[in-house]
């Protein structure tokens, strides 16, 4: 076992993360807790972790249950491609693996929303197999530990980095060893003010000892991220809202949201022509969501309806209690909306 490998292992035991609930899981939490760490810290996760499993204990039960289930517990996570994802792959598992959760690499990549990494992670975590993984946390370490320059998002910079998590891996412990690479970069090779004094490794780092822990990782080339806009049309009757079912593709698949248009001028047009009239109307402060290619600035018109139109009896639309639409498939943005809602009535 090389040396890297090995401090990893000591240190692991005594200064990595030993309380989180997926450690020592079956395979199926295992991988649930893959998936919803991607892009997403480890304090947000435990919890929507804990109800979901809560709910759907094994993989039998997820995919017995509706998509909308699936996306209600997983509202607020954001990227909810991963929960429509985690679904389909859970029925498929049930359809062609008899409800167990596949050991083979190549069966559990061809899963939907599983890579490389996620896949290696599943083997390593769950079933001890000698694979490499190269999440985050882990291209952030071996990037400054090999001294790799260049930007991770590049194919031959990636290339590299594979080349090193594959020679690096120990012969066995690789269960403790790829949790302690894991912890390493989350608890002390962090992106900002890493904490070179606490690492075991640093004797061996390449940016620590040429002072280029700063300069490593390469970041991502910086361009103009775009800017849209939307207006939400929030239709009340009361303190029920009207809700509308988005398409399984694109942003918030699947998710319950107001009416949106690209502009108010489309707001109101489509108001007018649905025959709609209202007691009462304001425009609400426009705020910003900030997805991973492009911000929206979305403008909320808060409309008082005098009386509830038909379309509330048309397939994909529902009028909800504003509280009770809090505990619906919403994302983030509307829950936003609800929450300033509750705290202006």
């Amino acid at each position: 076992m090389s040396g890297f490998a090995n401090r990893l292992i000591a240190w692991q035991r005594t200064y990595g993360r030993h309380d989180l609930p997926w450690q020592g899981a079956d395979a199926y939490r295992v991988w649930l807790s893959e998936i919803m760490l991607q892009q997403t810290q480890v304090s947000t996760v435990i919890p929507y972790y804990q109800r979901f499993t809560a709910s759907f204990p094994t993989v039998a039960s997820l995919a017995a249950a509706s998509e909308e289930q699936v996306l209600t517990h997983w509202s607020g996570l954001g990227y909810y491609a991963r929960g429509r994802n985690l679904h389909r792959a859970a029925q498929i598992v049930v359809e062609k693996h008899r409800g167990e959760f596949p050991r083979q690499h190549e069966q559990i990549l061809e899963l939907p929303g599983i890579g490389r990494s996620t896949a290696a992670a599943i083997c390593a975590l769950a079933f001890h197999e000698h694979r490499a993984i190269l999440d985050g946390n882990v291209r952030r370490v071996l990037e400054r530990y090999c001294g790799i320059a260049g930007w991770a998002g590049n194919r031959e910079v990636e290339g590299k980095l594979w080349q090193q998590a594959e020679a690096l891996l120990p012969q066995r412990d690789i269960a403790a060893y790829t949790q302690a690479l894991m912890d390493l970069g989350a608890t002390v090779c962090t992106r900002s003010k890493p904490k070179c004094g606490e690492c075991p490794v640093q004797a061996g780092c390449v940016a620590f000892n040429t002072g280029r822990t700063n300069e490593l990782p390469t970041p991502r080339p910086r361009k103009a991220m775009p800017e849209k806009h939307a207006t939400f049309l929030l239709l009340m009757h009361g303190n029920d809202i009207l809700l509308e079912k988005r398409p399984g593709s694109g942003i918030w698949g699947g998710l319950w949201c107001p009416p949106q248009f690209d502009d108010e001028a489309a707001a109101r047009g489509w108001f007018m022509r649905n025959g709609m009239t209202a007691s009462h109307g304001e425009r609400l402060e426009t705020f910003t969501h900030t997805f991973t290619h492009f911000k929206l600035h979305i403008t909320p018109l808060k409309i008082q309806l005098s009386h509830k139109p038909l379309r509330a009896a048309q397939p994909g639309s529902l009028w909800l209690d504003a509280g009770e639409a809090l505990r619906a498939a919403i994302p983030t943005p509307v829950r936003k909306v609800l929450e300033n809602l509750g705290r202006s009535s």
